[in-house]
């Protein structure tokens, strides 16, 4: 059958280039260039963190009907070398290829069936994949299976013409056509795919294929509203489409080109033609045709036509979808310079360059633009009247920018811009498909961009999804165990509810399994501290606390500064010698010299803003002088600075009392991978998150805690030297 070799023909020269096999120049992938995905992490499709044990567990899809019954025994002599690359690292594309390879060499169907399935579950949308998967199957003889494969690889890409086109030449190969139940099918298989997938800029194969189908069926008007359908489209091929419409409307009758209801419009029209030409005089045997003797009837219709007045009637059925084809043009020509950036349409994990990145915001900000404008012109918004038809309007809408946005996700899955533009497009339209659209990136696409599904779970309780939100943030921390920042937005959602015993009991849960690492065990140390002293309204047990975590470690001036701040926020007529003992602390630890600085000069500041007795400033004061003496060259400097105006001291929100990191002095980070709390990675309002990263500042941003860097020298005049 001809429509057959088309769709063959379609199909191969897309399936031969290459894309989705390995060729000698693809490259193993640097970390650097992939685009912001973290390595390093095994996966799993329910995000429990465990390693890829068993092919046939982990990566498996859903499994085919019958296949348990057909297993080959051993498997192939190098299968567990090469499964073992990809389960040590899920991410090396070369891996997969390289065992995908193998397997099909060997023939081996199920090691076949094992790879399939567990690289489609990591890169569903390589849809060259799903056809070899289905080929296989087929010609294995297993023709009831090569069909599911092709049903679940539309699931996950249906906007994929040629996956479309592929399955429904599968059905055309093994269904019985001479049963009215198997063209019913294979109809009903064409609607789905041009519902799916018909509004693609690169549609017009599957638009022809289903055009030519019906022809073959002899459907002449099947055909008529196929092309009808398509002429309301911007496609590539536009214009092909017109063509073929007006041979086909030119090369047969009427009647079997239309419907009886539109020839009869149709006919109807010309007729009121006619009759208005008579009117205006431009017919003038008009009226000697009308003319008949008195008492004469007029004749019966006959419901046929002469063979002028069919011309005249098919000039205006082509007149009408000429109007159809101009509108549709004006469409094309407003897409087609964006459609020309468009250099990589299809899935790869290669990065795309910046240009190409470009290209796709700047098509998607014009799409969502136009639907705008048409949202204003039908809410009677717009101040000037609008230009677009009902063809235009149907067009550059809602439906026209999810297509275009289901487009990029393909070519740009691996970018999280893309879908965070994608769901703050759809979130004020729908919730669920909002939803939908946060856990296809989540658990398929992005499944360690931890700061998209920090995001998820935010917007699940914006809405109040309390229980998804929890549920998201417990299987990325099991997903991703050793982010800081799950950790705490655990907590604070717990203590939004008001359930301030287990936002206590995360917190003490943290500090207890970071023992072995100083670094997070401080960090949470002092974040369980302030919420027992802020919300607990308990500073002994915050005390306690902080003290056990110096205990760990002694050299972490973070917990000492805040020890000290938490003194000094109590009641000091109980609690007086707190402040002084927190700072003989410090001064006894393996701190920094500039550190200790600080704790004598905020400890002579106490003393001096609430000792009790002079011989007590003095004390201290002369302390505060010997320790100067002993760092030499850092008293000048110490004695010297200039910051002593006490509007100028801040503190960090997150109780660390730092002062404010040096303008332009970008705040530095230690080597900590995985570990170290991240910055806030959400798009939107993050100011009840704080910036984690500035807890690990370096020393330098310490240097003057709370802002005192007080001439001390000055009260030389009041007290004498020793």
């Amino acid at each position: 059958m001809c429509y057959l070799t088309m769709a063959a023909e379609g199909t191969k020269e897309f399936s031969d280039n290459g894309h989705f096999t390995n060729p000698p120049e693809f490259m193993a992938l640097e970390v650097s260039e992939l685009p912001q995905t973290e390595l390093g992490v095994s996966e799993d499709k329910g995000g429990s963190g465990t390693e890829m044990a068993n092919p046939s567990v982990i990566y498996s899809g859903p499994p085919l009907e019958g296949e348990e019954e057909e297993e080959e025994g051993d498997l192939p002599v190098d299968f567990d070398r090469l499964w073992k690359v990809v389960s040590d690292n899920p991410q090396d594309f070369n891996g997969w290829t390289d065992l995908l390879q193998y397997c099909e060499q060997e023939g081996h169907m199920t090691a076949s069936r094992r790879a399939l399935n567990a690289f489609l579950v990591k890169y569903p949308l390589c849809y060259g994949y799903w056809k070899k998967f289905a080929d296989m199957e087929r010609r294995a003889g297993h023709n009831s299976k090569a069909e599911e494969v092709c049903v679940r690889g539309l699931k996950a890409i249906p906007l994929s013409v040629d996956l479309w086109i592929h399955y429904i030449n599968l059905l055309l190969g093994t269904l019985n056509m001479n049963l009215s139940e198997s063209i019913e099918r294979i109809r009903s298989a064409f609607e789905e795919a041009v519902t799916a997938s018909g509004w693609d800029w690169h549609s017009d194969r599957l638009w022809d294929l289903y055009a030519e189908w019906e022809k073959e069926q002899g459907n002449l008007l099947a055909m008529t509203v196929v092309y009808d359908r398509v002429m309301r489209v911007p496609t590539q091929l536009y214009s092909t489409h017109y063509e073929k419409l007006k041979s086909h409307l030119t090369s047969h009758a009427l009647q079997d080109v239309l419907s009886p209801e539109d020839y009869i419009k149709l006919r109807a029209e010309y007729k009121q033609i006619q009759i208005q030409a008579k009117k205006e005089g431009s017919n003038p045997t008009a009226d000697e045709e009308e003319e008949r003797p008195p008492g004469e009837d007029e004749p019966a219709d006959s419901g046929k036509d002469s063979e002028e007045a069919m011309q005249k009637m098919q000039e205006l059925l082509l007149a009408s979808r000429e109007q159809m084809y101009l509108q549709n043009e004006s469409e094309v020509r407003k897409r087609w310079n964006y459609e020309e950036g468009i250099k990589r349409p299809y899935f790869h994990v290669k990065p795309l360059d910046r240009a190409q990145l470009k290209a796709w915001h700047s098509y998607l900000d014009w799409e969502m633009a136009e639907a705008q404008a048409v949202q204003e012109v039908i809410e009677g918004t717009s101040v000037e009247a609008p230009e677009h038809s009902k063809v235009s309007e149907s067009v550059a809408g809602h439906k026209r920018v999810l297509i275009l946005f289901e487009r990029c996700l393909i070519a740009c899955a691996l970018y999280e811009e893309f879908w965070d533009k994608y769901v703050r497009y759809l979130e004020p339209r729908s919730l669920e498909e909002t939803r939908s659209v946060y856990r296809q990136a989540c658990e398929v696409h992005l499944p360690y961009k931890h700061s998209f599904r920090l995001q998820w779970s935010t917007f699940e309780e914006r809405h109040g999804n309390i229980l998804e939100a929890q549920r998201i943030l417990e299987s990325l921390e099991q997903y991703m165990p050793g982010l800081a920042m799950v950790r705490l937005r655990r907590a604070g959602l717990e203590r939004r509810l008001g359930r301030l015993d287990k936002a206590e009991s995360l917190l003490r849960e943290a500090v207890e399994q970071n023992k072995d690492k100083p670094h997070l065990h401080a960090f949470f140390s002092i974040k369980l501290a302030r919420f027992l002293l802020k919300l607990g309204k308990n500073p002994s047990k915050a005390r306690a606390v902080l003290q056990e975590a110096i205990e760990l470690s002694p050299d972490n001036s973070k917990l000492y500064l805040n020890l000290l701040e938490l003194e000094v926020s109590g009641d000091l007529r109980v609690n007086g010698g707190g402040i002084q003992q927190c700072v003989s602390k410090a001064l006894a630890a393996p701190l920094s010299p500039k550190t200790k600085i600080l704790f004598s000069q905020r400890g002579l500041q106490f003393a001096e803003d609430f000792g009790t007795t002079v011989q007590s400033v003095l004390s201290i004061y002369e302390e505060h002088q010997k320790l100067l003496d002993e760092l030499g060259g850092k008293k000048r400097g110490a004695e010297n600075g200039d910051n002593d105006d006490p509007e100028k001291m801040s503190k960090m929100d997150d109780g660390s009392a730092v002062t404010a990191p040096v303008q332009g002095v970008p705040p530095t980070m230690p080597p900590v991978s995985m570990t170290t709390p991240p910055p806030p990675m959400m798009g939107g309002d993050m100011s009840g998150y704080g910036s984690y990263s500035n807890w690990y500042q370096q020393q330098q941003q310490y240097g003057g805690y709370g802002g005192y860097h007080n001439p001390w020298n000055q009260y030389n005049q009041y007290y004498p030297s020793s």
